[in-house]
């Protein structure tokens, strides 16, 4: 059997995680699909654009509600390696998407340095009374591990 889709779309945020880490970028990446097709792939720009809410997330919606000519991204699901920051959340709820699926948690990221807000994105639907569907922990271990290839490529670079 085939992989779920959800699987197939997870992987080319994968896959923008690790063209980012390449560039010396932070390992994430974020994916936005709409009707089963991509509208956005990107890693996170933070410190190429010198733009600290140049996350994966604020990227692929930027790009996409450009695509569409929009600022509403109604019937869209984004793909992120992480779970969402409070900030990448927000503008995910305030694009109107109605769905996130992300693979590594917070805690994944805290071990490795960054900063993460340990607030989880059920909490803030839940807050927030926000009707976004979350699906988490897909493809975890592979998102998990562009932590590793991080650390390991960027020994002693100051994260956020």
């Amino acid at each position: 059997m085939g992989e779920s889709e959800d699987g197939k779309f997870m992987r080319l945020a994968i896959r923008a995680a690790r063209i980012g880490i390449r560039k010396g970028q932070s390992p994430f990446g974020a994916c936005i699909v709409k009707g089963g097709k991509p509208l956005s792939c990107v890693h996170n720009g933070v410190w190429q654009q010198t733009d600290i809410t140049a996350h994966a997330e604020v990227r692929a919606i930027r790009n996409a509600c450009r695509r569409l000519g929009r600022i509403k991204l109604w019937g869209c699901t984004i793909y992120s390696t992480c779970e969402p920051c409070p900030m990448c959340f927000s503008a995910i709820h305030w694009a109107g998407i109605r769905r996130i699926v992300f693979g590594a948690s917070i805690a994944d990221a805290q071990a490795c340095g960054f900063s993460e807000l340990a607030i989880s994105n059920r909490e803030m639907a839940a807050l927030g009374k926000s009707k976004i569907k979350i699906s988490q922990g897909v493809l975890r271990s592979e998102c998990a591990s562009l932590f590793r290839e991080f650390s390991s490529k960027n020994r002693g670079k100051k994260l956020y």
